[in-house]
């Protein structure tokens, strides 16, 4: 009768590769993306910067009539027209509208919504308004212009979607009277201002 051994198997180590065979190319690093801020950048971040902090104030005044606050924010967005143009000031109100908003805890809200429609009315108006030559209309003008479109703006959403009642027709006299005085008062200062700071940054239109 045979005995049956058994052997050990011996494994042979495999030899490691350190590289890779020629025809697998190696993956490249991946390329980490970069942000350069352009000249008009750095002013739009600015003057927004500038137009919120009004804006925190402007928050702060106490109201007679829902609706009628001094407007601070506007002596900014004045500037910004005249000094960087239309398209520079629209990115100026609009980060001015957001940023104000999430910082007060009202995006979104009817007050959120009121904001965004007085800013968007007075800006389509100002859009055509500001190609005006400066001798005809300077930034007293633009501001009462602005002032009450920015009131139009909100008295439509509030009379056709957040209260839609007739009654409110009767706020329009003082709510007029009110955005007539504060446009030609931002509009004083704004003036004053750009006669004391008559020059600006140029601004790289870059591609």
């Amino acid at each position: 009768m045979r005995r049956l051994i058994l052997h050990p198997i011996r494994h042979t180590p495999i030899p490691k590769r350190d590289t890779l065979p020629e025809d697998v190319p190696a993956d490249p690093m991946p390329s980490v993306p970069t942000l350069r801020a352009t000249s008009e950048d750095k002013q739009v971040a600015h003057m927004a910067a500038v137009a919120i902090g009004l804006s925190m104030i402007d928050a702060a005044f106490p109201s007679p009539i829902p609706g009628i606050k001094p407007g601070l924010a506007n002596i900014v967005t004045l500037i910004a027209l005249q000094w960087y143009g239309w398209r520079v000031t629209a990115w100026v109100v609009g980060l001015r509208v957001i940023a104000s908003a999430l910082l007060v805890g009202s995006l979104l809200t009817p007050g959120f919504w009121l904001s965004l429609a007085g800013a968007g009315c007075s800006l389509l108006i100002l859009a055509p308004f500001s190609r005006l030559p400066k001798r005809w209309l300077g930034p007293v003008g633009l501001s009462v212009i602005a002032a009450m479109f920015h009131l139009l703006g909100q008295w439509l959403v509030a009379r056709y979607w957040l209260i839609p009642s007739a009654g409110l027709v009767y706020l329009l006299p003082p709510l007029a009277t009110a955005a007539l005085i504060t446009g030609c008062i931002n509009g004083l200062i704004a003036a004053r201002w750009l006669t004391q700071h008559p020059h600006s940054t140029p601004i790289e239109t870059g591609p």
